[in-house]
């Protein structure tokens, strides 16, 4: 068989759906659409254009679809849908979505905001649910870095000073810029596009309320630890953790803690920082690869097969 690169894959398209009265942006690859699906869920405060070197090394074995959250990239919530920012309300809209392109069995990539939101999920429809990747997603207390110091302190006390304190020390450019480049061994290397769409989005009118009141809500997620986890032991799903260890926010020991609750889960370190898939996403699709075909997801991956 000849060998394969992500250059012979179909191309990413974009679309919009209407879901739960949001108008939803996304990416998919657009190959076969009887293909295993792989829902890729970013975190804040990214887009699915984090996905945008990651998808074309999957598609061509994975049907590879990447939703924008609502608050970022430009999924739209129109004023008179009054939207309340909450992760139980991500994770409803990313349930109608899933619904309205009928996905009906799916891996879940989950990182920073998309794993709270894709656990959710995950616990309302355990049988959909064929695979998980968790890029510095995290679901234990232990996983919390020191980065999260600022937050924590808006948690205690949800007041005007330290709501604006997080407004002016991390909803910037440079706060943003921190973020991608923390930890990365060259912070030269990754590429300058990613945070300045991040930073240039976060400055539409409202959107840093938006990320502010979802900071004060993330500590719901931390009340549902329990149930992930139990979620986790219950329904036993595959799950490889691919983790940049230099991350501030979500340190190496959320990785391995995934092992207290499935014995079985892969758990990779990466020399890189909290987006990993800026500088290693040649190595986090190879893994996804063997992931796959391991766990039975999808065709078996060919001899001589590359990601590069």
């Amino acid at each position: 068989m000849p060998k394969s690169t992500y250059r012979d894959a179909p191309p990413t398209s974009i679309h919009t759906v209407e879901a739960d009265g949001v108008r939803i942006f996304y990416r998919a690859a657009a190959g076969d659409t009887t293909a295993p699906v792989v829902l890729l869920l970013h975190g804040f405060p990214a887009s699915s254009f984090m996905f945008r070197e990651l998808i074309p090394r999957l598609a061509s074995d994975y049907r590879v679809i990447a939703p924008d959250l609502p608050g970022f990239g430009f999924t739209e919530v129109p004023a008179a849908r009054r939207y309340v920012y909450s992760f139980d309300a991500l994770a409803t809209t990313i349930e109608a979505f899933t619904e309205a392109l009928a996905l009906d069995r799916y891996a879940l990539y989950v990182f920073d905001y998309g794993a709270p939101t894709g656990f959710r999920l995950a616990m309302a429809h355990p049988d959909r649910l064929t695979a998980i990747v968790s890029q510095n997603g995290n679901a234990y207390e232990e996983g919390l870095g020191d980065a999260w110091d600022p937050i924590r302190k808006y948690w205690a006390a949800p007041s005007a000073d330290t709501r604006e304190v997080l407004r002016t020390k991390i909803l910037t450019l440079e706060g943003t810029r921190w973020q991608y480049t923390h930890g990365v061994p060259d912070p030269e290397s990754v590429p300058p596009e990613s945070y300045t769409l991040d930073a240039a989005l976060l400055e539409r009118p409202g959107n840093k309320d938006i990320q502010l009141d979802l900071f004060l809500d993330y500590a719901s997620n931390l009340k549902l630890y329990p149930s992930f986890q139990r979620y986790f032991r219950e329904s036993k799903p595959p799950l490889l953790a691919i983790w940049g260890k230099h991350d501030p926010f979500f340190v190496p020991a959320g990785a391995e803690a995934f092992r207290k609750d499935l014995p079985l889960a892969t758990v990779r370190l990466l020399d890189t920082g909290h987006f990993a898939t800026e500088t290693h996403v040649m190595d986090i699709a190879a893994a996804m690869r063997d992931f796959f075909a391991a766990n039975g997801i999808g065709r078996p991956r060919a001899k001589g097969r590359v990601s590069r």
